[in-house]
Formats: structure tokens, C-alpha cells, sequence
């Protein structure tokens, strides 16, 4: 059974992060949609904050360290991504577009991404469709549905942690459809058409 790997990225300025729990959050939710269906998943975390100097050196220079580099690799390589940024003044964290920056434009392209974000209030709740979703598009990335932003009240009150766990949940399921159908899954084998050299195609035009 093929395993399908999870990158979560957590651009969190702070430890403990609000913004690290809502990644693994999302995560642990994908994996169990997942697992529900029959498949298998692997989770590999992505940390910004450690490589903040790398990041900056790599906008100055074009050149990413080894840390970086494998940050992205982890990236880049996986079958899917979960994205969560801290929202500062209604925008995306200097870190988050950072990074974003130094990849590669075609490196996300049909990549199944699940956007989250946090912030200190509900009024930055409206930043992922307007901040975080189109820097993803631009990349052309399959964005799912449901991005989840949690505010500081969300982790507080047992009503909002239960409508936050309702968001999660069916941000994990669009994930994991979202990976199911992804274009970026490659083929079985068997399942391509057998090619026909050119020769043989002009060969049947004289009969």
C-alpha cells in the first residue's frame, strides 16, 4: 500500500505556537480521513522559525543552506500540503511569504494544499481568502475548499472549540479527496497505454 506523505508547514513565531497546534490539528484530521478510507498516510513537519536567517539569506543570495534546502525538499516532494500562518495586521507573516518566495514558481503547481491561519481576533478571519489563497492560485496549487482560521477564542470556550473541531474535521476530509484526485499522483504502470512508435502510425496509412 502506497503511503501518502504530508508536508505541514507552521510558520509560527512563538513557542508553544497557537499556530503549530492548528497544523497538527488539520494533520491529524487528514490522516484519519485517510486512514477511514483504507489508505495510509505519513506526517513530516516543516518548522519556519529555525530557518528564518536561511530564508532571508536565500532572498538575498538565490541560494538556499542545507537546512533550507531539505525544508523544501519536504515541501516540494510530498503528496500534499498543510499551510499555517500567523495573520498579522489582516496579513500573511513575513516568514510565510518568505518562504513562499524562494521556491521554486512551478514547484506547488497541482499540489492538494489545506490553508490555516491564526490570529489574535475574528477579524482576521477573512486574510486566508484574501491574503493566503491567492498567493497559493498564483502558484497554481489545488487549494481545498475549507480553510481554517482559528482566533484566540477558539481555544477557549467549549462552543467555539467544538465549531473550531467541526471546520478541522471537514478541512481533513477536502484534504484527503483533494489527494485522491490529485493530478500530481503518479500513474500505476499498468495503467498507461501501451506507446506505438511513430513508424508504425504512418505505416497504417498506406494500406
Amino acid at each position: 500500500m502506497a503511503v501518502t506523505t504530508i508536508a505541514v508547514v507552521s510558520a509560527g513565531l512563538s513557542e508553544p505556537s497557537s499556530t503549530r497546534l492548528l497544523a497538527d490539528r488539520l494533520s491529524e484530521s487528514t490522516v484519519a480521513a485517510i486512514t477511514a478510507e483504507g489508505g495510509a498516510a505519513s506526517v513530516q513537519h516543516v518548522e519556519l522559525r529555525p530557518l528564518a536567517h536561511e530564508i532571508v539569506d536565500a532572498m538575498l543570495t538565490g541560494f538556499a543552506a542545507p537546512a533550507l534546502s531539505s525544508a523544501m525538499a519536504t515541501v516540494v516532494e510530498a503528496d500534499a500540503v498543510v499551510f499555517v500562518t500567523p495573520i498579522f495586521t489582516a496579513g500573511v507573516s513575513g516568514l510565510a511569504k518568505s518562504f513562499l518566495d524562494v521556491l521554486d514558481k512551478d514547484a506547488l503547481a497541482d499540489m492538494p494544499v489545506l490553508l490555516g491561519a491564526t490570529g489574535g481576533t475574528a477579524r482576521h478571519s477573512l486574510a486566508i481568502d484574501h491574503a493566503l489563497r491567492p498567493v497559493f492560485a498564483y502558484l497554481r496549487a489545488a487549494i481545498v475548499p475549507t480553510g481554517v482560521f482559528a482566533a484566540t477564542d477558539d481555544w477557549g470556550s467549549e462552543a467555539d472549540s467544538a465549531a473550531l473541531d467541526g471546520r478541522i474535521r471537514r478541512a481533513g476530509v477536502d484534504l484527503a479527496w483533494a489527494i485522491r484526485a490529485s493530478r500530481r499522483t503518479p500513474q500505476e504502470a499498468d495503467a498507461l497505454p501501451a506507446s506505438v512508435d511513430f513508424a508504425s502510425l504512418l505505416g497504417g496509412l498506406g494500406h
